[in-house]
């Protein structure tokens, strides 16, 4: 008998049913365990398509559950969810290619969003991480949204020391950078990767974002990211018949948040330069 679609695995009662009710009336086949040892014994019994996976656990973490999953093998998405305020949880589950991560209070709808995409999305080549340290992060993303969609749940957790209006602005100006190199540098090809770089230091946020296309001339590629604001509606219906999101006022939300902007001389590499008010404490 195969097993349910969905497990969750968490030692506190009232959250293992709360989320239980919560999927199961959105209609997903949802299981339950309070215990690592034997969320893994089930997982690696290969029946399990999505698990959503505390890190506080008794006997073996959570962490070391995903550990053990990605030395296995095991093709099962699994969701990170702890209260854990760390970059080093959040960093731990990128590398050990956790499929999202969610902080604790579990916001709902991004809760079941997150599990639908997870059991909707084919498969792809996982996020290569090159450094995983809380101040140089750097990844390989393949060119696809759905990987876009999923760095967003580990950055935020790695900017969760920001103030509330700053961590949401960058967030905002950081996926359009990405999704630009995805879509435009990489034309949405999942074997090719964009290059992300994300350094913190005491008084500044700076992302390095590098795109496997050959750049573009603003006269020659208008629509392409990089143009001038002046021309978005222009630039959007470009994008739009090839089949990618609006770009224009996209690039406009990105100036009028960065502090600086530097793309290279052939424009498919950008560095987005965020300076912080306050030191890192």
């Amino acid at each position: 008998m195969s097993g349910p679609e969905v497990l969750i695995v968490d030692d506190d009662e009232a959250t293992r049913e709360g989320l239980c009710q919560l999927l199961a009336l959105d209609g997903f086949d949802v299981g339950s365990e309070k215990d690592g040892a034997k969320a893994l014994e089930r997982i690696l019994a290969g029946d399990i398509q999505v698990v959503l996976l505390d890190v506080l656990l008794p006997g073996i973490g959570g962490l070391d559950v995903l550990a053990r999953c990605a030395q296995d093998g095991s093709s099962t998405r699994i969701i990170i969810m702890t209260g854990l305020d760390t970059p080093e949880a959040a960093l731990g589950a990128l590398r050990d290619r956790a499929y999202a991560f969610l902080p604790k209070p579990i916001d709902p709808p991004r809760l079941v969003e997150i599990v639908r995409k997870a059991l909707t999305t084919a498969p792809a080549r996982p996020i290569e991480v090159l450094s995983a340290r809380p101040d140089w992060v750097e990844l390989l993303v393949p060119c696809t949204r759905e990987a876009a969609d999923r760095i967003d749940s580990f950055l935020q957790q790695l900017d969760s020391d920001l103030p509330a209006d700053i961590r949401e602005s960058v967030g905002l100006a950081f996926r359009e950078l990405l999704l630009n190199g995805i879509e435009w540098g990489g034309r949405l090809d999942p074997s090719q990767n964009v290059r992300v770089s994300c350094v913190r230091t005491q008084r500044m946020l700076l992302y390095r974002i590098a795109d496997p296309g050959p750049g573009f001339s603003l006269e020659n590629l208008a629509h392409a990211a990089g143009g001038d604001g002046a021309s978005a509606i222009a630039h959007d219906q470009v994008r739009q018949a090839q089949g990618l999101r609006p770009g224009g006022f996209g690039l406009t939300l990105i100036r009028a948040i960065a502090d600086e902007l530097l793309y290279n001389e052939q424009r498919n590499e950008v560095l987005f330069v965020k300076y912080l008010d306050e030191p890192r404490s």
